[in-house]
């Protein structure tokens, strides 16, 4: 056990100060850095646990003081849940279909009708109209049999027998998605239940504290009734037993209100929307609801969502490692057309047949058979963790003391019982007497390690974080992963991108050039031959993954696709293109899918048997090179080199008026050059030189509202917001002036602003050095993002990215937080991020930020109000035992405030809403001391002033009090130590005021915004009333008199202008834990000399 432990009292950061904060930090001098280095030998002092080794993980563990490990490490990754996931995998390749049985009749048994938010899946009940068996159609998907599958007609067949349209997908019909649910099942699965509450009552009473203070409760039960009789004998003992009962609930309450958040948030990380062809339209649906028979588009980044055979596709690539467990890369065409459920597509685009859903299918099973691991650390909790250790072993060594000092004075004859008489004389006192003493005296050493061990001071961090993961999903993010919320707060820099998160995401072609000039308006045809229109049209249909479709009824055309796609095929149909009949007219030999490091995406059209054309798309500057020739307004093909210029200074002028600029070109190729077999077809590469320029097109894309003030908010914060774009550099400056990334035209030069090639050109040095400077890039590859977020961290910034695209993931792993986008990010930069931004907005990310430093600053509300407790209650318990060999706080008194400073005390203080004051300051930084120099005094002023007042009350109570002329002396102890406990408590309830603002004068404000917090208070005062009044032989207290009331409340009053005053004492600019680290440091360096 580590008990040199640097973690929270002796951990600061060389990164990220501030001045003033919600528990605030002075900044440190240069000559302490060499103080402030992580320290390998500490097991604690893990401040990134994102990538961190399961050894490291192990290690903390392992060294915690811990009372109770299964509450303890509920919320901690499951170290075996790798080996876990691969045996589950394994047998149910070996053994899927006994499995589905064994789960078939399960569910059938339970007579279980699944939706999604239920535990249960729907089973299939019969095949209704549909010319296939339910069974043949799983066995062939999951035994991928390729003669079962030719025996059935093919994907063609096997779409009939579903009554299938491969083109169109199933009807768009409520009736119709019924009836294939009750014929082949639907895509869900029966879910592990989560923990019941008698199971976390159960963990809750695992506490060793707990158990030894409930055999101490039945121990003195017996003997109070042995020797008092039942009607007096069984308080003690009975007390002791209902206060811990009391203890156990409320924990119970509150962890598993905790677990329910968790659940909830599970079940919307799961719920993935994705988009399949209905009725020859694209609708957006969940993935619970797709059916067998659907028809499904497939591009890279998605996850498939249901089993089922390819329709047809284009450089598909799978990657099927999470079922297979091999990392290879699949490629799926004709000859290997199955496809399994929850693999991800790596490159191409294509469209499957959904055969199997739910537990039809080895991901349904497997996903059955696993519980969902919400656990994992963060480096808060690691940290906490390490400060409960150290407090907890000077806790123990206090209770050791304890008992000790009163055992020895019992039984030397120095203590007195409440009426003044000798409670041990050798040769007198019974032996039950004596046992009943010395348990007694033993409750109050174990009681006093309830209260010392801040069990609940880690769990804390959960209790906050599952607060404000369900506040983030108001504010539009999902939180990934726990640490990252927290990591959040110590974010120096955010890399994020411009389209969509900058920008609204909703693009409109504005200008245009074609013909070889601008077009007097974007999408009027009238100036154009009819020549170019076609072949424009036909780039634009066939060139695409988006979708035209008309109604039957007549209505409005709907457009479907990404933001980009939408604009330019809105742009092309006002042109008058016929998306239905160039797609029937002409057909796809090969296409080379967007690539965001070639910036342009591409497709070979055979037209008729004869005729292949090969259109491009993309990047405006980089098509354009690739053009000889353009095609003027007559339908003449003319040589570019005399009108490059013109293009050149058009996508310029296009780019600094905040346009994004797309060419569209194309080029005949002769049918004798175009592979014939699939094999070399599939591995042609798609000409891209002597292209024919057919337009260029200007897309505008407006900032979205609020940005500039989130950008503001983030600078002034000490947050620096850097811009990462695959756009135009020109394009990507005239934006980020806009949004007040960049405050003028006077700080666009390089490296400020700099294009990605010439950045990943530079050497890893080089990099490091620019990438301090660097606020803009532009033309920027996913590499390039990934590249930069290295030489930052190397550079010691907590760096946070944005990301949609799946060759995203890299960087969004690499970064301290991965920000997805919720819209138009991809299943893969989903899974490779922390949070997930719903709303694809900026400003989100902005909100993510405050809450990051919420849960930081609330954990050190927290723990400065726990630690005032401590303190106090160890100081006048030991004061008092040491000189008088009684405690005046008794066991149940004790476990009372342990519930008010543990459980109570988190809730009230770690559910506090951010406020505006946490933007004021720079981040916190990673090392940042948990517990700094503001905090410290604080808790030492109260702390010092409640020790002082307890201790006058405890050896002058009689006095000060006017109990001396009180004739029953026993009753006059039992009013004073009566008032020692209430005074105890009315300070802690109002200390709690104090502790919601360390460093504010108005510890007020705000107070309303939580009502968490007075209900609480609220219910605490309320409690102490009724346990003093009516509860006195149960809680060792005596009614007190109105003006005793008042003198107890008058003393917690005098915390709050104490509070004022305490605020006014300057703090030194050195953290305390560079004095506390000093010795540790020097008898290490002693040792190893």
């Amino acid at each position: 056990m580590s008990t040199t432990s640097s973690n929270g009292l002796l951990l600061t950061s060389m990164s990220g100060r501030h001045d003033d904060m919600e528990a605030g930090s002075a900044k440190t001098d240069h000559s302490d850095h060499e103080e402030l280095e992580h320290d390998p030998d500490d097991p604690f002092d893990l401040d990134n646990t994102k990538n961190a080794s399961v050894a490291a993980l192990r290690r903390w563990r392992q060294a915690a003081l811990v009372l109770n490990a299964s509450r303890r490490f509920r919320y901690t990754l499951d170290l075996n849940k790798e080996e876990h996931y691969e045996n589950r995998r394994r047998m149910i390749r070996a053994h899927a279909q006994v499995i589905r049985a064994a789960l078939l009749f399960k569910l059938a048994g339970e007579q279980q009708i699944g939706a999604f938010g239920s535990s249960s899946s729907t089973p299939a009940t019969s095949t209704g109209n549909f010319d296939i068996d339910l069974e043949k159609l799983v066995s062939m998907t999951r035994n991928q049999n390729m003669s079962n599958l030719q025996q059935l007609g093919g994907v063609k067949g096997v779409a009939e027998k579903l009554k299938s349209n491969l083109e169109q997908g199933i009807e768009e019909d409520e009736k119709e998605v019924t009836d294939r649910k009750n014929a082949f099942g639907s895509n869900t699965y029966p879910k592990k239940k989560g923990k019941s509450f008698y199971m976390f009552l159960w963990e809750a009473w695992q506490d060793l504290t707990l158990i030894i203070l409930i055999i101490a409760a039945v121990t003195s039960l017996a003997l109070g009734i042995k020797t008092e009789g039942l009607k007096e004998g069984w308080l003690d003992g009975g007390s002791i037993a209902f206060a811990v009962l009391l203890v156990i609930i409320v924990t119970a309450v509150s962890d598993y209100r905790q677990s329910l958040q968790f659940q909830n948030l599970n079940d919307e990380k799961r719920n993935i929307q994705l988009e399949v062809m209905r009725g020859g339209r694209t609708v957006k649906i969940s993935i619970y609801d797709v059916v067998v028979g659907d028809v499904i588009p497939l591009r890279i980044g998605d996850q498939v969502p249901a089993d089922g055979v390819l329709i047809s596709g284009h450089s598909l690539a799978i990657d099927e490692s999470s079922m297979t467990g091999e990392s290879k890369i699949v490629n799926k065409d004709q000859k290997s057309p199955f496809l399994m459920s929850g693999c991800k597509v790596a490159d191409g685009v294509g469209s499957m047949l959904v055969t199997g859903v739910g537990i039809n299918t080895e991901w349904g099973l497997l996903m059955a058979s696993i519980s969902e691991d919400t656990g994992e650390e963060t480096p808060l909790q690691v940290r906490l963790n390490g400060l409960a250790t150290f407090i907890g072993i000077v806790g123990l060594t206090v209770a050791l003391v304890v008992l000790v000092a009163l055992l020895v004075r019992y039984f030397t004859g120095t203590t007195q019982d409440s009426n003044g008489a000798t409670q041990f004389v050798k040769g007198t006192t019974s032996i039950s007497d004596i046992v009943d003493d010395c348990v007694k005296i033993f409750t109050i050493a174990v009681t006093i390690v309830v209260v010392a061990v801040p069990e609940g001071l880690p769990l804390a961090v959960t209790l906050t974080l599952a607060y404000s993961m369900r506040k983030m999903m108001a504010d539009k993010a999902l939180v990934r992963r726990l640490s990252a919320c927290e990591t959040m707060g110590s974010a120096t820099t955010i890399c994020s991108d411009k389209t969509g998160t900058l920008t609204l995401n909703q693009m409109t072609v504005v200008e245009t050039y074609a013909g070889g000039s601008k077009m007097d308006v974007a999408d009027n045809p009238s100036g154009l031959h009819p020549k170019l229109v076609a072949l424009i049209s036909e780039g634009v249909a066939q060139n695409t993954t988006g979708n035209v479709f008309h109604p039957k009824d007549g209505g409005e055309v709907e457009i479907s696709g990404s933001p980009t796609e939408k604009a330019i095929l809105s742009w092309a149909y006002k042109l008058g293109m016929k998306f239905d009949t160039i797609r029937s007219e002409s057909a796809i030999i090969h296409a080379f899918p967007f690539n965001s490091e070639k910036k342009r995406g591409g497709v070979a059209v055979l037209r008729g048997d004869s005729e292949v054309f090969i259109h491009w798309k993309g990047a405006a500057e980089i098509v354009l090179s690739c053009c000889t020739q353009y095609m003027d307004s007559n339908g003449t093909l003319q040589p570019i080199d005399t009108q490059k210029e013109f293009f050149r200074l058009a996508i310029d002028a296009m780019a600094k008026n905040s346009l994004r600029c797309v060419a569209i070109a194309c080029r005949t190729q002769e049918l004798n050059k175009v592979p014939k077999e699939q094999e070399d077809l599939d591995k042609w590469d798609l000409p891209e030189d002597e292209l024919t320029l057919l337009a260029i097109v200007g897309i505008k894309d407006p900032c979205r509202p609020g940005v500039r003030e989130a950008v503001r908010i983030c600078t002034s914060a000490g947050v620096k917001v850097r811009m990462v774009t695959g756009d135009n550099l020109q394009t990507a400056k005239a934006i980020a002036l806009e949004c007040g990334i960049l405050a003028s035209d006077t700080e666009a030069v390089e490296p400020t602003i700099i294009e990605g090639k010439v950045f990943r050109e530079l050497s890893e040095k080089e990099r490091e050095q620019v990438a301090k400077r660097i606020t803009v890039m532009g033309r920027s590859s996913p590499n390039d993002k990934l590249l930069l977020v290295q030489a930052l961290r190397k550079n010691g910034d907590v760096v946070a990215v944005t990301g949609d695209g799946t060759n995203d993931a890299p960087a969004l792993h690499e970064a301290d937080i991965g920000l997805s986008m919720g819209i138009s990010g991809t299943e893969v930069a989903k899974e490779s991020s922390d949070i997930i931004i719903l709303d694809d907005n900026f400003a989100s990310v902005v909100k993510v930020v405050r809450w990051g430093r919420s849960v930081y600053a609330n954990i050190q509300k927290f723990i400065q109000f726990q630690l005032t407790v401590n303190v106090a209650a160890l100081i006048i318990n030991v004061v008092a035992a040491m000189s008088s060999g009684d405690v005046p706080l008794k066991a149940v008194q004790l476990l009372w405030v342990n519930l008010i400073m543990d459980t109570l005390g988190a809730l009230a203080l770690a559910t506090e809403p951010p406020t505006d004051h946490l933007m004021h300051r720079t981040p916190v930084g990673r090392r940042e001391p948990l517990i700094t120099n503001i905090m410290w005094r604080n808790l030492l002023v109260q702390s010092l002033y409640q020790v002082a007042v307890l201790l006058v009350l405890n050896f002058a109570g009689l006095s000060v009090l006017g109990l001396k002329q009180d004739s029953n002396h026993a009753h006059a102890v039992e009013v004073k130590n009566t008032m020692i406990f209430n005074a105890f408590v009315m300070c802690q309830i109002f200390n709690e005021f104090n502790a919601r603002k360390p460093d504010e004068m108005n510890v007020f404000s705000g107070v309303t915004k939580n009502p968490l917090f007075i209900a609480i208070v609220g219910v605490t005062f309320v409690l102490q009333i009724l346990i003093v009044t009516f509860l006195g032989e149960f809680a060792h207290t005596v009614p007190l008199s109105w003006q005793l009331w008042l003198a107890s409340i008058a003393i917690g009053l005098v915390s709050w202008p104490l509070a004022v005053v305490g605020k006014l004492i300057p703090v030194p600019k050195t953290p305390m834990s560079i004095y506390f680290k000093k010795p540790f440091r020097k008898y290490k360096a002693s040792r190893n000399a």
